[in-house]
């Protein structure tokens, strides 16, 4: 379930509206991932909505599965957390400014919620793009869910830390194959994407991650 004190950023009458999962840790980080959405791009016709989300592993995995770290393991709300985002986020902006333009929206997230951000691309044709920063595409039977369907969004920008394979857990030190190969699928099934490599392991400079995948969507479509 999604906590609704949802907070905006940028221009709130911006027909570009990025929706981005967020947990505690997301947001006292975001005043440094606007300040690099602004340093990445040249155009302040955006707004991000960060999206509180209440139990992280519970409510942005599709299916169940067994704990990989710690003692919690993974839940199955993902479908109830997009439905929330299609009913009741999106139709809080309206119609949109412009009488020639309709609101376009991006769903953005990292980690699970870069995770969560994919899936919900193949589940619905709602979103203009999805931005993925250093996505759990390691999760048990993704990349066989990811080859057996056909993502939705025409858009998606995925990243990793260089460092993030390496590591002592057996589960995740998969992440570094499953996001070639994710973005191998993507290649044949959208019409636009992208792998962006970044220094550091998975903690490190998470509101850059995401703000370049802001960033990269904006400026793709002011080239288009």
């Amino acid at each position: 379930m999604l906590n609704k004190n949802i907070t905006l950023f940028g221009d709130a009458a911006s027909d570009r509206i990025f929706i981005q999962m967020v947990d505690e840790h997301d947001l006292k980080l975001m005043e440094g991932e606007i300040a690099a959405i602004k340093e990445y791009t040249n155009t302040a016709d955006w707004c991000l909505a960060a999206v509180p989300v209440r139990n992280w592993n519970q409510d942005l995995t599709p299916w169940k599965a067994a704990p990989v770290f710690g003692r919690q393991g993974f839940g199955d709300g993902a479908e109830c957390t997009l439905r929330e985002v299609l009913e009741s986020v999106i139709p809080s902006f309206g119609q949109g400014s412009s009488s020639h333009a309709e609101r376009r929206y991006y769903l953005c997230g990292y980690s699970l919620a870069g995770l969560f951000a994919l899936w919900a691309g193949y589940r619905t044709n709602s979103f203009a793009g999805i931005v993925a920063a250093s996505p759990s595409v390691w999760y048990p039977d993704w990349i066989d869910y990811a080859r057996a369907n056909r993502i939705q969004s025409p858009a998606v920008y995925l990243s990793l830390g260089d460092k993030e394979e390496k590591t002592k857990n057996p589960v995740m030190a998969t992440v570094g194959n499953a996001i070639r190969e994710m973005h191998e699928i993507l290649k044949t099934s959208c019409t636009s994407s992208c792998l962006e490599w970044n220094p550091g392991n998975h903690f490190a400079d998470s509101d850059r991650r995401i703000a370049k995948g802001i960033a990269w969507m904006l400026n793709k479509e002011r080239l288009h």
